[in-house]
């Protein structure tokens, strides 16, 4: 079963699997509801979903679909690196297919889904190279973190065991790194990072 919001990839995808001896197409959707409405009443052994389908949308689809027993075993069709990348898993998807990957991988993760494994691949580790927070000094990530907790100049300085003009002097460091302009945005950049495990 297919669901995407985008009709012309829903038709080159429903061409894909119709060709595919290997698959039986059941039925497509362009929205979560749709696909939930018709999974209930069809069972089919493998749900593929575009991650921003309207109106649920992937993660919560993917929630609902958990609470049944016969739901499908879903692969999760987004760009890589997207938040649907990083999340899918997390969310009880069972598998996921970048977008501009060859058609071939889309089949093969299905056929892989089908019976029983998980599939995923890696995050580039290049992209996540590229992440800001791997440009942080040691002590910037510490301010950081201590940020984080909301603490003013003065708080930091007593934590840091060091001046107020020299936690300003990181502070200034640290918003150029990260492209901020202030703390409140830093902070927020904080809990926002794709690799919040790594400042710790």
């Amino acid at each position: 079963m297919l669901a995407c919001s985008n009709p012309l990839v829903l038709s080159a995808m429903s061409g894909v699997f119709e060709r595919d001896a290997r698959f039986s197409l059941i039925a497509t959707s362009a929205t979560a509801e749709g696909f939930l409405a018709t999974v209930m009443r069809v069972p089919a052994q493998v749900g593929i979903i575009d991650w921003d389908l309207p109106i649920l949308g992937g993660a919560r689809l993917l929630e609902v679909l958990r609470e049944q027993h016969s739901a499908p075993r879903v692969v999760v069709y987004a760009d890589q690196g997207s938040a649907a990348h990083r999340a899918a898993m997390s969310a009880g998807a069972a598998g996921f297919v970048a977008r501009n990957g060859p058609v071939e991988a889309l089949l093969n993760t299905c056929v892989s889904v089908a019976e029983g494994k998980m599939v995923f691949p890696y995050l580039d580790v290049r992209d996540l190279q590229q992440d800001p927070i791997h440009t942080l000094s040691r002590r910037e990530r510490t301010m950081l973190e201590a940020l984080s907790k909301g603490l003013s100049n003065r708080e930091l300085a007593v934590e840091l065991g060091i001046s107020t003009n020299t936690v300003k002097f990181h502070l200034s460091n640290l918003y150029d790194k990260l492209a901020v302009r202030n703390r409140a945005q830093a902070i927020a950049f904080y809990y926002s990072s794709r690799l919040p495990g790594s400042i710790e």
